[in-house]
């Protein structure tokens, strides 16, 4: 498939599912720091239990990366419903040491580095994979990445667009290439995948035959 050609079929697919189910307002988070935190407890969870956890955060009067770090002994039990709580508390723990040393905890003072470098430096901090590391950088710092998750991988191998088990980084690099360079995109329409992903294209029967995209994906094959 040429680059013009899966071009128009990326941008067909955006339009699709933002005609379908409209703007999805991601991510969800009242400051760049709670997305920071959303996005590091999101792993291996639906957003339910992630969305118990930050509000005990917020009821204990610590949604703040100083405050929360000074209180690090508090956050098994404050991110217990999250899952693997006593890992992903490890995994916050040095992300609060890397924003609070780093860049005083302030993500104006973050988003002023380049993309590359911020990325690098998050993914040298243990258990922020690509997944995070770029989810933190899109959603946290308006950096313009595509966030590449199992159901952007579902959905466009399912349409002949990638190979499922391609490297994260060489997904990426082929919906870039194909898509206009744009950070409202690239957050709208990663969202707007997760929406689709959830309700239609399931792992296990997915329902093609009453997705918005199904008519679309036998033209792909």
């Amino acid at each position: 498939m040429n680059i013009t050609s899966s071009n128009t079929i990326f941008l067909k697919i955006y339009r699709t599912l933002l005609k379908t189910f409209g703007p999805q307002h991601w991510w969800p988070g009242e400051t760049p720091f709670e997305i920071m935190v959303g996005a590091i407890l999101t792993q291996n969870t639906n957003w339910q239990n992630v969305s118990t956890a930050i509000e005990r955060i917020r009821a204990a009067n610590l949604m703040n990366p100083r405050k929360l770090l000074t209180n690090y002994r508090r956050l098994p039990q404050l991110i217990k419903t999250s899952g693997f709580y006593r890992m992903k508390s490890k995994y916050l723990h040095a992300f609060l040491h890397y924003y609070t040393t780093k860049y005083r905890g302030s993500a104006d003072e973050m988003s002023q580095k380049r993309t590359h470098v911020l990325r690098a430096e998050l993914l040298a901090i243990p258990g922020i994979g690509p997944e995070t590391a770029d989810s933190i950088l899109l959603y946290a710092l308006n950096k313009r990445i595509f966030v590449v998750d199992n159901y952007t991988r579902r959905i466009f191998s399912r349409h002949n667009l990638i190979d499922y088990n391609s490297p994260y980084d060489s997904i990426q690099k082929t919906i870039e290439q194909n898509l206009p360079a744009s950070t409202n995109l690239y957050n709208e329409y990663h969202a707007l995948l997760v929406r689709i992903g959830k309700k239609y294209c399931r792992k296990n029967e997915p329902l093609c035959s009453t997705c918005p995209l199904g008519a679309m994906l036998l033209r792909n094959r």
